[in-house]
C-alpha cells in the first residue's frame, strides 16, 4: 500500500478571518470544545474573540492541543450556505486524494497516535501541543479512493454500534440515578430524614492485600481498578488474568464474596461496582460485604460522597482513602424493604455484563478492525 506523508494532504494555504468586523453575521465555528458536543457552534461574529481559519466542506480536522485525547473531525457541508470557521489549534487537511472518514480514521488509529505523540512540545497539560512540522512527516497508508471508501464504511458501522451501545448503557444510568433520587431524596442533603449512619454500620469490610500476585495462572479474577463497570457487575479481569488458589496464599491475598460492593478507594474516588463472582482485588480497591444493606441501593448511594472521599483522601501523588475513612463513609439508612425494591429495579435494568460485554466486545472489535485496516489487511 502506498504510504504518503501527511504533509502532501495538509492544506496549503488556510486564509484566516476576524469575526469581529462582522459582529451581526452568524458563523458556523469549529472550536474545539465543540468537537465534545459532536455539533460546531453557531455564533455572531461579535462573540468570537479572535481570528480563525476559514474552513470548507470536507476538510478533516485535527487537534495538536491536549494531543493525548484524539480529535480528528470532518467538516460538513453548512446548512443555510453560513461561513465556517475553526480554532487556529486544528491542523487542516485539504486535498483530492483522500476520502475526509477515511482520514478521519487514520488520524484516530493506534498506529498514527504513538507517532503524533512524539511530535508533542510543551510544558504539560494544556500547553502541550503537536508541531505541525513534525506532524507533516508522518506517513500514513493511503489506497486507492475507492478503497479508501470501502474501509471507512466499514469502520463507521462498526463505530456506528459501539456508539450505540455507549448511549444505551448512558441512558440506562440516567433512568437508575433518576429512579434513586426520586425512591430516596439526595443523600448528601438527606430531605426525607432517613437514618444516617457511617457504611461500617451496615456493612462488614475486607481489606486486599498489599502484595501483588507474582503470577496469574488461574481463574480466579485478579481485578483492578480500570475493571470496573461502574454501577454494573464486574465479573473478570480486561485482561483476562486470574489467580490459583497456591498464588493467592502466596501474597496472602484474600478472595472478595460474590455480591460484595467494591469502591475505588484510590485515584478516581467513587467508582463503585458489584463483584460478579469471588474475586481477588488489588489495594487501589475496597470491598463491602452487605450484611443489613441493598447491595445495589449501597452501590449507588456511596456515589453521593465524593466530596466527603476527597476531604478524607491523604493526597500524595493521587489521593487515597485508607481503610478507616473508606469505612466512615456517611450513608442514608432507608428501610431495608424498600432498598430491596430499587435492588430488584436495578437487577432488571442496570448496565449488567450483557451490556458491558456487548460494549467491551464492539470495543474491541472496532479497535482490531481499525487496526487492520491500517495495516493493509481489509
Amino acid at each position: 500500500m502506498r504510504m504518503v506523508p501527511l504533509g502532501d494532504l495538509m492544506a496549503s494555504r488556510v486564509p484566516s478571518l476576524d469575526p469581529s468586523k462582522y459582529p451581526k453575521e452568524v458563523f458556523e465555528l469549529w472550536s474545539i470544545p465543540a468537537f465534545d458536543t459532536g455539533q460546531p457552534e453557531i455564533t455572531e461574529g461579535a462573540n468570537i474573540g479572535s481570528s480563525k481559519k476559514c474552513v470548507e466542506p470536507n476538510d478533516v480536522l485535527l487537534s495538536r492541543i491536549v494531543p493525548h485525547i484524539r480529535r480528528a473531525w470532518v467538516v460538513s457541508k453548512s446548512q443555510n450556505e453560513m461561513r465556517q470557521l475553526a480554532s487556529s489549534e486544528w491542523i487542516v487537511f485539504r486535498d483530492e486524494s483522500f476520502y475526509p472518514d477515511y482520514l478521519r480514521h487514520a488520524l484516530t488509529s493506534d498506529s498514527f497516535h504513538s507517532r503524533f505523540m512524539q511530535t508533542v512540545a510543551g510544558v504539560g497539560g494544556s500547553l502541550l501541543r503537536a508541531r505541525p512540522d513534525g506532524v507533516k512527516k508522518i506517513k500514513i497508508p493511503l489506497p486507492p479512493l475507492e478503497e479508501q471508501r470501502r474501509i471507512a464504511a466499514i469502520l463507521d458501522k462498526a463505530d456506528g454500534v459501539r456508539r450505540k451501545r455507549k448511549e444505551a448503557i448512558r441512558l440506562t444510568e440516567e433512568l437508575l440515578r433518576s429512579t434513586f433520587l426520586e425512591m430516596f431524596g439526595d443523600p448528601v442533603t438527606n430531605p426525607k430524614g432517613w437514618e444516617i449512619g457511617k457504611v461500617i454500620d451496615y456493612a462488614d469490610c475486607i481489606v486486599p492485600g498489599r502484595d501483588k500476585p507474582k503470577s496469574f495462572t488461574g481463574d480466579i479474577p485478579w481485578v483492578t481498578t480500570t475493571d470496573l463497570n461502574h454501577l454494573g457487575y464486574t465479573y473478570k479481569s480486561r485482561l483476562n488474568i486470574g489467580l490459583t488458589i497456591d498464588e493467592i496464599k502466596q501474597v496472602n491475598a484474600r478472595i472478595i464474596p460474590k455480591d460484595s460492593v467494591l469502591l475505588t478507594c484510590a485515584g478516581d474516588l467513587g467508582v463503585t461496582s458489584i463483584a460478579g463472582c469471588n474475586m481477588v482485588v488489588n489495594q487501589q480497591l475496597h470491598s463491602f460485604q452487605c450484611n443489613e444493606i441493598d447491595n445495589h441501593f449501597l452501590m449507588h448511594v456511596i456515589t453521593y460522597q465524593k466530596n466527603f472521599m476527597h476531604q478524607r483522601a491523604t493526597q500524595t501523588t493521587v489521593p487515597y482513602m485508607n481503610k478507616t475513612a473508606c469505612n466512615s463513609i456517611p450513608v442514608i439508612y432507608p428501610p431495608l424493604e424498600l432498598q430491596r425494591k430499587f435492588g430488584g429495579f436495578c437487577r432488571k435494568f442496570s448496565a449488567s455484563t450483557s451490556q458491558f460485554d456487548s460494549l467491551e466486545q464492539s470495543e474491541n472489535l472496532f479497535n482490531s478492525l481499525l487496526q487492520r485496516a491500517f495495516r493493509g489487511e481489509l
